[in-house]
């Protein structure tokens, strides 16, 4: 909740909390607001009062810092914006960024020292056993042989990452029942760990509630976690977009349940990969 006006000497007017606001909006006035946010970087400060979700327990950012400060050298796969990675207080002497997507390889080129353009599933462009430490958050796909490659000897991946069915409530209300894949579950992130020679030492998998508080928090959401519904226009989803509107508007809230998991695999210090 928004704390209350700052003190003028008069009374003080208590700040009504974003979602009221919200509220008194019409479905085109959130609609338009969802769809007018840019997209680059993965900033999602524009959520706050709008949209909420569970952290998971084990503190992402926090790990990786510590990890980032005891390495000489690292690559972040998949940066977006590279926002979180910045975030260390200390960066090793070598650091580099691959990104795929050009809004967000902008953003990360002023976040961070070396940011490479990259497909997210291709070769990555860097030499053999170069890193001691290769880290990414959600990234699209994990390369598991080409991080077998780039990692040094002794040398460690460690990622969070959606898990199978991550929203799948709003994946199925905006386009009906859907089956889920498991190739985004923990059994397969360990298997292909595993087949790119990697040790898997930490796998830990968590379920997170996440709720939306008007519809246009759902569309920027849409827009910007674009595998939720593939190939999503307000033009097309239109009359879903009504539904979830009048859901909110009748519940307060759309409640649904992303994924997480966090695994952490090592390189052997003498087998070949």
């Amino acid at each position: 909740m928004p704390p209350f006006a700052r003190q003028t000497g008069k009374p003080m007017a208590r700040a009504e909390p974003l979602w009221w606001h919200q509220a008194m909006k019409s479905f085109e006035e959130l609609v338009a607001e969802g769809a007018a946010v840019p997209l680059e970087g993965w900033d999602f400060s524009w959520f706050e009062g709008r949209a909420t979700e569970e952290r998971p327990p084990w503190g992402y950012a926090s790990l990786i810092a510590a990890k980032l400060a005891a390495v000489s050298s690292a690559l972040d796969l998949q940066t977006g914006g590279g926002e979180v990675t910045a975030s260390a207080p200390v960066l090793p002497p070598l650091l580099a960024a691959t990104e795929s997507w050009p809004p967000n390889a902008a953003v990360a080129a002023r976040n961070l020292p070396f940011v490479v353009r990259a497909p997210d599933g291709g070769p990555l462009p860097f030499r053999t056993g170069v890193f001691d430490l290769v880290i990414s958050r959600h990234p699209v796909v994990t390369p598991w042989q080409e991080v077998a490659r780039v990692l040094k000897p002794g040398g460690t991946y460690f990622s969070q990452q959606i898990g199978a069915g991550t929203n799948r409530e709003l994946t199925d209300f905006m386009m009906g029942p859907q089956v889920v894949g498991e190739e985004r579950g923990t059994a397969a992130a360990r298997a292909a760990a595993e087949a790119a020679g990697l040790e898997v030492v930490r796998l830990e998998p968590v379920s997170l509630r996440v709720a939306f508080f008007d519809v246009g928090a759902v569309v920027h959401f849409l827009r910007k976690v674009l595998w939720t519904v593939p190939g999503f226009t307000v033009e097309a989803y239109r009359d879903r977009l009504l539904d979830m509107h009048a859901h909110i508007q009748e519940h307060g809230e759309f409640v649904c349940t992303s994924t997480r998991f966090l695994v952490e695999a090592r390189k052997g210090r003498r087998g070949p990969v």
